[in-house]
């Protein structure tokens, strides 16, 4: 009997409804931060034919135009036309935010966690970027998407907004990648081109673009477009909720996750800020070779600066204990949301570049870096 295995992962488009919607809460919170750095933002965002929906509960002294913020959004995702059932120039847009509970500002005011919780972070050797390939393969095939798409005088001229990608691997008993047994993509369309057509460009134009060719052999199963149609999508297809693609913000379900979804929160939101921590910790420590695979948890009180505790585990990859990682951490690391937010300087507008296309393994990000390498060698 064979030890091998498949794992799948999948990931969205920008004009995928849920990713809208993410889209719309981390601009509101950019808009936000850039005027006023210390604004309390929580930003839910819902989507559904011909209306987008902005609520949550804010704290700010600045004002944005949220009519034109959320239009904006809109057409740069690529909703231009009427004929897309929802588009920038004829959505309603409704405004419900709220000011923020002044019972937690008495907690996040004096440095504490805006909320309890857990946050996980992970990382592997399986990767340049060290996530889980595929997830990170999944990521690129709907860019590639997005990026063709966007592209004047594109080779795929009747593509829409809104796709999905997946991708499952086959992987040796030791973890090792032996090949792709499926990749999966679903691409909105224009309803005056074949089925046939699509999948002969979305295999030459996206997924041969994006696969590595040593992957992909004559038993690697092709589903495109699976239904036999694709027109209708985008929010007139399906309602979009701001947090609802959790496991495509983070490693495509090969790590836990925690409680919280990340897009539109401030930092002060430990969701987001200490997931982040989480995901550098777990990074640095496979850069610095300490070990193949690792896994961290950390967990919060709301209104409490120090984590409530501070989990590692390195899945049998490495020869140091978990144990003696978390106290170094915890003895080296400041893991205070006050610290988290210095570190990254996560007041900063940087968030709409987040809310597609997956929170890690972009070199982009801050909490990307590997400037604690050195640190951890010294375990």
């Amino acid at each position: 009997m064979s030890k091998n295995f498949l794992f799948t992962s999948e990931s969205v488009s920008e004009g995928h409804p849920d990713k809208i919607c993410d889209q719309v809460s981390d601009t509101v919170l950019d808009a936000m931060l850039r005027d006023d750095p210390s604004s309390r933002v929580a930003c839910e965002c819902f989507a559904s034919t011909g209306l987008i929906v902005v609520g949550g509960e804010i704290t700010t002294t600045t004002y944005v135009d949220l009519q034109k913020l959320v239009r904006g959004v809109i057409e740069d995702i690529g909703y231009t036309k009427a004929g897309y059932r929802f588009d920038s120039y004829s959505c309603a847009v409704v405004n419900v935010i709220n000011q923020q509970s002044p019972d937690i500002a008495m907690g996040v005011d004096v440095g504490g966690a805006g909320d309890q919780g857990m946050m996980f972070g992970y990382a592997s050797t399986e990767t340049e970027e060290l996530m889980p390939a595929p997830i990170m393969f999944s990521h690129k095939l709907v860019a590639k998407h997005t990026e063709v798409f966007k592209t004047v005088n594109s080779a795929m001229p009747y593509l829409r907004p809104d796709a999905k990608s997946q991708v499952t691997l086959e992987y040796a008993d030791n973890g090792e990648i032996i090949r792709a047994h499926t990749v999966v993509m679903s691409v909105q369309h224009d309803p005056d081109v074949s089925q046939e057509k699509i999948h002969q460009d979305v295999t030459e134009h996206i997924i041969k673009k994006v696969m590595p060719a040593n992957l992909l052999d004559d038993k690697t199963i092709y589903h495109i477009n699976p239904t036999g149609r694709f027109e209708i999508g985008g929010p007139h297809g399906d309602t979009g909720l701001t947090g609802r693609k959790i496991i495509v913000d983070t490693y495509g379900g090969r790590a836990p996750h925690g409680g919280g979804a990340f897009s539109g929160k401030d930092p002060s939101k430990v969701d987001r800020s200490g997931a982040y921590a989480a995901r550098h910790l777990a990074k640095n420590i496979v850069a610095a070779g300490i070990a193949k695979e690792c896994t961290i948890q950390l967990s919060y009180a709301i209104g409490v600066a120090q984590p409530v505790s501070v989990y590692v585990n390195t899945h049998g990859s490495s020869e140091i204990s978990g144990i003696a990682i978390s106290d170094y951490i915890s003895k080296n690391i400041d893991l205070t949301p006050k610290g988290i937010i210095d570190r990254f300087n996560l007041r900063s507008p940087i968030y709409r570049a987040t809310s597609a296309y997956g929170h890690f393994g972009r070199p982009e990000f801050p909490w990307e870096a590997l400037e604690l390498v050195d640190l951890f060698k010294k375990i």
